[in-house]
């Protein structure tokens, strides 16, 4: 175990960026994997899987992303130090929001005819991997410059807070993939295939981290807004999918519990490791 971590440490932000992702890819498989021993899972476990990843995403989005942001700016920039931040979160959620509008996509649980975005005749497989994958492009942006920030020797930057928001987010995408393999499932596809673009979801996260990490390395400037960009794409997407689609059923107080254990580990992990 030494050994591996040593690996690790030794090895430069894009990479260490890149496996962490893989890291993160790989729980989504394992929940994409529910498909090989379930066709359905209780909907008050799929709300509960929800609110917990909504509760991880709104902590990682604070302790591990707009906390440093806040100080990184202060360091790197002659504008107010709540300058940065600010621009960076709010162009994040707007991002989402432009992509939300662009992209055609469907959400799990959700009939054909609620696919949101542009009208297309794609099918359903493809609709619900690109909904996830929505998700997946902020969570592989924000592992990607948590790394590429620990080059700087910044004290709001260590390894053990990547470490942690790494960690957060693979905990996190497990209900994601399920979300993707199960529906497949019951409408009678394939355990294989509906594993298959279940863990696919997953994919992009390697791809954002790299940039990221990459991007922050050459440009320090820009890193208190890449960090803020990042938590503002995760907000947007907890307040517009993540709480809605967990509360669709009527599970609110499950969900509210549920969100505050994922947030709470999320932020021990982070306070503990960082």
């Amino acid at each position: 175990m030494e050994e591996i971590s040593n690996w690790f440490l030794d090895l430069s932000p894009i990479w260490q960026a890149f496996w962490a992702t893989m890291f993160t890819w790989g729980v989504t498989a394992l929940g994409a994997a529910f498909v090989f021993f379930f066709k359905e899972v209780n909907q008050k476990i799929l709300d509960a899987m929800m609110g917990f990843a909504a509760g991880v995403m709104l902590a990682a989005s604070y302790w591990s992303l707009l906390a440093p942001a806040i100080e990184m700016s202060e360091l790197t920039s002659s504008l107010p130090k709540w300058a940065p931040p600010l621009i960076g979160f709010l162009s994040g959620g707007i991002f989402l929001s432009i992509t939300d509008k662009v992209i055609p996509h469907l959400h799990p649980g959700f009939k054909m005819e609620q696919a949101e975005g542009p009208k297309t005749q794609w099918k359903r497989k493809i609709l619900l991997v690109l909904a996830i994958t929505l998700h997946n492009i902020p969570e592989g942006l924000a592992i990607g410059v948590a790394f590429g920030a620990v080059a700087y020797g910044l004290e709001s930057a260590t390894i053990g807070a990547a470490i942690a928001l790494a960690i957060g987010i693979g905990l996190q995408n497990f209900p994601e993939g399920a979300a993707v393999s199960l529906p497949l499932r019951r409408d009678g596809m394939g355990r294989g295939r509906s594993f298959f673009w279940g863990q696919l979801s997953a994919a992009v996260e390697p791809i954002a981290a790299v940039i990221g990490a990459a991007l922050v390395m050459t440009m320090q400037p820009i890193l208190p807004y890449a960090l803020a960009f990042a938590a503002g794409a995760m907000i947007f997407v907890v307040m517009e999918e993540l709480i809605p689609e967990a509360h669709r059923k009527g599970s609110a107080d499950l969900v509210a519990y549920a969100t505050l254990i994922g947030f709470s580990l999320m932020m021990t992990l982070d306070v503990a490791l960082g």
